[in-house]
C-alpha cells in the first residue's frame, strides 16, 4: 500500500499540467497495469508495482506513436489552410498509417475582433475502405497556427 501513495501523488500532480497524448496514454496504462497487477498477483503491492511499470511503458509507446500520426496530419491540414485556394482539395497519404486524407478549405472570414476563421471539410479513407467525413472550423491562433474545432 505504501508503494501506491507516491504513485497516486505523482498522478495527481500530473493532472494539473498540460499533457501530451503519450503522457495521457502512459497515465492510463499505469492505472490499468496497477489494477490488473494487484488483482492477479498474490502479493498485491508487488503486483501493482509491476503492473504499473509495465502499463506505463506500454501506454507511453502507444501514445507516442499516436502523436506521430496526429502531428503529420496536422501539418498537412495547416499547410492546406495556409496555401490552398477555397474549394480546392489537398490530398495526402500518411506514411505511418497509410490512410489517405483530403482537406477542402472554404473562404476565410475575418471578424471585427480580428479573429480569422475558415471552414474545412476533412475526408479520410479508413483501412476498411470506408470513407469518413468531418466538417470542422479552423481558427487562426495569435502565433499563426490553425486550431481545428469540430
Amino acid at each position: 500500500m505504501r508503494a501506491l501513495i507516491p504513485l497516486t501523488l505523482i498522478l495527481a500532480l500530473m493532472t494539473g499540467c498540460t499533457t501530451t497524448t503519450a503522457q495521457n496514454a502512459a497515465t492510463l496504462g499505469t492505472l490499468a497495469g496497477a489494477t490488473l497487477g494487484a488483482l492477479t498477483f498474490k502479493n498485491k503491492v508487488s503486483g501493482a508495482a509491476i503492473g504499473a511499470g509495465t502499463g506505463l511503458l506500454v501506454g507511453y509507446i502507444v501514445g507516442n506513436e499516436m502523436e506521430k500520426y496526429d502531428a503529420y496530419d496536422e501539418r498537412q491540414i495547416t499547410n492546406t489552410l495556409e496555401t490552398m485556394p477555397s474549394g480546392q482539395a489537398s490530398q495526402w497519404t500518411n506514411p505511418d498509417t497509410r490512410m489517405h486524407h483530403q482537406a477542402i478549405p472554404q473562404p476565410a472570414r475575418r471578424y471585427d475582433d480580428g479573429r480569422i476563421e475558415r471552414d474545412v471539410t476533412l475526408r479520410a479513407r479508413m483501412p476498411s475502405g470506408e470513407m469518413e467525413t468531418v466538417y470542422a472550423k479552423a481558427y487562426r491562433q495569435p502565433d499563426g497556427t490553425w486550431q481545428l474545432v469540430q
